[in-house]
C-alpha cells in the first residue's frame, strides 16, 4: 500500500498552536508522507510557536508583508499553495480554524480537487462580521470540506444544522488542549524577569488579551477604561496586559491604562509564556477565541469582552462568562469574580468541555481509517 500523502498548511499563532502537535502524529505515522506548509501570513509569532514545539516547515511561502490587506493575503497564499500542491501532490490538505490562511488553504485544495480535511470545523457565532473574517472564513471553508473534525459535540450540531453529511463529521476535541498539556509546567521560567517576581499567591493578578478589530475603538475604551477601574478599586490585584502588535491596540491601551499603579502593558508573550501565565494568575480576561478553550483546563475563571462567542461551549459549561463591551457590565463582572469567592469557585471548577488531550491522536486516526479504505 503507497503511503497516504498529507500536506498541512497553516499561517498564524493560533493555528501553529494547535497544529504543531498534529504534525507531529502525522510525522510518526508510518501510513502517511507528510509534508508541511507556512504561509507565514505572521511571521514573527509563527516562528515563535515553530520554535517552542521543535517544527520544521518544508515549505514557507513567507507572504507577510506589513500592512497587508485580506485580498493581499488571500492571492498570494493561493499562488503560493498552486505550486506546493504541483509539486507535492497531496491526497489531503489539512488546514485548521478560521484565519484567511485557512481559506486560502481550502480554496487551493478545491481548485486542485485535493481533498480537505477542516480541524476546528463547526464553529459558529451567527454572525458573519464578527469576528470579522473568521467567521466567514470558517463556513466558506466547511463548503469544501470532506472531514470535519469538530471540537465538540455542539461544533458538530452546528453542521448537522447546516445539512453537512453526517458521514464526514467526527468529534475528536480540541487540539489546543493537547498543546497546552503539553506546554504547561510548574518549573517554566519566563524570559521577563518581571513575570517570574510577581506575588501570584498574595495577589490577585488578572491576564488579559484584548485585540478583536470589532472591539477597536469604543468597546475597547470601555473595556481598558473598566479594568483602569477595577484596579484602582481592589488593591490586591494586578493586571498583565501583554499588547498587541496592532497601533491601534495600543494607541488606546497607552492612552487609558499607561502609567497606572498595578497595571502593567508589555510586549506580546510566546505561546509557551502566556498559557503558562494562565496557568499562575487568578483569572483571564480576553476576546481570544483560544484562551477561551485553555484557561478553563487550568482552572482559571475566562471572563470574555465580546458581544458574541463561537465558543458557547464554555459559557454553557460555566467555564467563562460571556459579559460584553461596555464599561458597566465589564466593570461588575470582573468586580464579582475578584470579590465573591463562591462566583470564583463556580467557574473556576467547572469542567471543560473541550477535550482530554488527545484529539491529534484521534484525527491521524481517522485519515489513516478512511483514506486506507480508499486505496491509498
Amino acid at each position: 500500500m503507497k503511503k497516504i500523502k498529507v500536506l498541512t498548511v497553516f499561517g498564524t499563532r493560533p493555528e501553529a498552536t494547535k497544529m504543531c502537535v498534529v504534525v507531529k502524529k502525522l510525522n510518526a505515522n508510518p501510513f502517511i508522507e507528510h509534508k508541511l506548509c507556512v504561509t507565514a501570513q505572521h511571521r514573527e509569532m509563527l516562528d515563535q510557536v515553530l520554535n517552542i514545539f521543535d517544527v520544521v516547515p518544508d515549505y514557507d511561502l513567507n507572504i507577510f508583508e506589513a500592512g497587508q490587506s485580506l485580498s493581499q493575503i488571500t492571492t498570494r497564499a493561493l499562488n503560493g499553495l498552486e505550486s506546493v500542491i504541483k509539486e507535492f501532490k497531496p491526497d489531503l490538505i489539512l488546514v485548521q480554524g478560521d484565519t484567511t490562511t485557512v481559506f486560502a488553504g481550502a480554496l487551493a485544495a478545491f481548485y486542485n480537487k485535493v481533498k480537505v480535511g477542516h480541524v476546528e470545523a463547526g464553529l459558529r457565532s451567527h454572525n458573519l462580521y464578527s469576528p470579522f473574517p473568521e467567521e466567514a472564513n470558517r463556513m466558506l471553508t466547511g463548503i469544501v470540506a470532506d472531514f470535519h473534525f469538530c471540537p465538540t459535540e455542539e461544533s458538530k450540531q452546528n453542521l448537522l444544522r447546516e445539512g453537512y453529511d453526517p458521514s464526514k463529521i467526527y468529534v475528536t476535541g480540541n487540539t489546543a488542549i493537547d498543546a497546552l498539556l503539553e506546554t504547561v509546567s510548574d518549573t517554566y521560567v519566563f524570559e521577563d524577569e518581571f513575570l517570574n517576581k510577581l506575588d501570584y499567591k498574595n495577589k490577585k493578578i488578572i491576564y488579559m488579551t484584548c485585540h478583536r478589530s470589532e472591539n477597536i475603538g469604543k468597546p475597547m475604551e470601555d473595556i481598558f477604561t473598566a479594568m483602569s477601574h477595577i484596579i484602582d478599586k481592589n488593591q490586591d490585584a494586578e493586571l498583565v496586559f501583554p499588547m498587541h502588535l496592532n497601533p491601534k491596540v495600543r494607541e488606546i491601551a497607552y492612552r487609558v491604562l499607561r502609567d497606572k499603579p498595578r497595571i502593567h502593558l508589555m510586549e506580546p508573550l510566546d505561546y509557551e509564556a502566556s498559557v503558562n501565565m494562565q496557568a499562575r494568575c487568578y483569572l483571564v480576561v480576553t476576546d481570544s477565541g483560544g484562551l477561551q478553550e485553555e484557561a478553563p483546563t487550568l482552572g482559571k475563571p475566562v471572563l470574555v469582552v465580546r458581544r458574541e462567542t463561537e465558543r458557547p461551549e464554555g459559557i454553557k459549561a460555566g467555564t467563562a462568562r460571556l459579559i460584553g463591551v461596555e464599561y458597566e457590565n465589564v466593570f461588575n463582572q470582573i468586580d464579582l469574580l475578584l470579590n465573591n469567592k463562591e462566583e470564583y469557585n463556580k467557574m473556576a471548577n467547572a469542567v471543560n468541555p473541550y477535550g482530554d488531550g488527545h484529539a491529534a491522536e484521534r484525527i491521524v486516526e481517522i485519515i489513516v481509517r478512511q483514506l486506507k479504505s480508499a486505496n491509498y
